[in-house]
């Protein structure tokens, strides 16, 4: 694993989506050099892998709150029951 692999796992989700979008918006702008587009590429490929984690355990922990006749919470389901 790389050392910027390493730090891109110590981000928070909202940490990554900002550097994730400063790289599109560099690369959409087309005033890098190509070698250094590849290497800030890459890093978006890792910080899209990072955040794509992240969501998918968010999800994982999310659950359904079932509601009894009268409006009050009544125990929980997972998300996909």
């Amino acid at each position: 694993m790389t050392e910027e692999a390493l730090d891109v796992s110590k981000l928070s989700f909202e940490q990554a989506l900002d550097k994730l979008e400063r790289i599109v918006g560099n690369l959409e702008r087309g005033d890098v050099a190509l070698e250094e587009s590849i290497k800030i590429y890459e890093q978006g490929e890792a910080l899209k892998k990072h955040c794509a984690k992240l969501l998918q355990a968010a999800e994982d922990k999310v659950e359904k709150i079932r509601v009894g006749a009268d409006g009050t919470a009544k125990g929980s389901d997972a998300l996909d029951s």
